[in-house]
């Protein structure tokens, strides 16, 4: 059975893809950032128990190292990194550094496109040449525009055609797997999935990320605030691309066992749901009143109002998009689609994740934004 080499691994979509690569009988070697062997390994099987709910999973075919993504060859030995690329290996780059701002710019770009140029060194140097490089990269590196993304390469742009630098980034770490595959025969390929999201069938919802951050914080003020009404500031006919983790866990599968693939791959749910569904499902669970207001200016806001329009910083800019992505090559790849969100399925998400998440609540206090930290794909 192939082996699947994946660093950034005990990140929410990577530890969904090695849960059903192991499951499958695939070989995985994990890469976990730790301060050591076994703190790696112990973080990886608790993302693993985390994301099969505790089910009963064999291990035997997990290999887990900690390595550092920005230093020279991982700082793992010669013989660790000849014995992980001793045969033809389908490599996965998911650590990514997930803040935004541009006071974290320079730790943005130094995970997400330095981190990504070293990735592609180690690869090329200890790697075989039939070995494929598979790079994570987002379907938002589309920026800010208002033309069908396609699945192609675009160029670099300044920071004022993205909303945010974490988007920034991930087009520019494209461009760098672009050199390298025009320069020096690097047999790679990007992967853009949409807003991952919890299960489609089971309602399962393991991430705080995109809609889920924004459900947290609103849940934790109608636990404070009950029958309120809070007024936000979003466009309740603008869209949202999500597309559930086990689509993306079926897709990634097919790129392993297919050998032929289309170079750069749009991983995103083919209909878009619209703010108002997103925020009808959210109601429907607290004891608050939700009101998209996309005019909605901050002098006329309330306390609470203002509250959380601060802690919206990143979910704020995605709340009045309407982008159309192309699907030909995964088309092509995949004859039987995987699960779209319906409203019933992200009830389900909503409901499972407010549930879950109300039994660690912290008080109002304590309530301020925390960006996302490194390795959370």
């Amino acid at each position: 059975m192939k082996r699947v080499v994946v660093n950034g691994a005990n990140g929410f979509i990577a530890s969904n893809f090695i849960h059903e690569l192991l499951s499958q009988g695939y070989e995985v070697i994990a890469l976990v950032r730790s301060e050591n062997d076994l703190l790696s390994k112990q973080k990886m099987v608790k993302a693993l128990k985390e994301v099969s709910n505790a089910e009963d999973l064999r291990y035997e075919n997990l290999h887990v190292y900690n390595y550092a993504l920005l230093e020279t060859d991982f700082s793992l030995t010669a013989k660790s990194l000849t014995d992980i690329f001793d045969r033809d290996v389908d490599y996965f780059h998911f650590a990514a550094n997930l803040k935004f701002s541009e006071k974290k710019k320079e730790e943005i770009f130094s995970t997400n496109v330095n981190g990504v140029e070293n990735s592609i060194k180690v690869f090329l140097k200890y790697a075989s040449t039939s070995s494929r490089f598979f790079f994570i990269s987002t379907a938002y590196s589309c920026g800010n525009t208002t033309s069908v993304f396609e699945e192609r390469f675009y160029s670099n742009e300044d920071i004022s055609s993205f909303r945010n630098y974490y988007e920034q980034s991930k087009r520019y770490a494209e461009n760098i797997i672009k050199g390298y595959i025009d320069n020096k025969s690097l047999n790679a390929y990007i992967i853009r999935p949409s807003q991952v999201v919890g299960n489609s069938k089971t309602g399962v919802t393991k991430t705080d990320f995109g809609i889920f951050d924004f459900t947290k914080r609103i849940s934790r003020l109608a636990f404070r605030y009950p029958g309120e009404s809070i007024r936000i500031k979003a466009d309740s006919e603008a869209t949202q691309n999500l597309i559930p983790i086990d689509t993306i866990v079926h897709y990634l599968m097919h790129t392993v066992s297919n050998a032929e693939l289309p170079r750069i791959m749009n991983f995103v749910a083919k209909t878009s749901m619209k703010n108002s569904d997103i925020i009808n499902c959210i109601s429907d669970e607290i004891p608050i009143t939700i009101i998209p207001n996309k005019v909605l200016e901050r002098e006329t806001m309330s306390s609470l109002e203002r509250l959380l329009d601060i802690s919206m910083s990143f979910t704020g800019h995605y709340c009045e998009t309407n982008i159309n992505f192309e699907t030909t090559n995964i088309d092509k790849l995949i004859t039987t689609r995987g699960n779209e969100i319906t409203y019933k399925s992200l009830q389900m998400m909503i409901g499972y994740f407010i549930h879950n998440s109300q039994k660690n609540l912290k008080p109002l206090n304590a309530y301020s934004y925390e960006e996302s930290e490194a390795d959370n794909y």
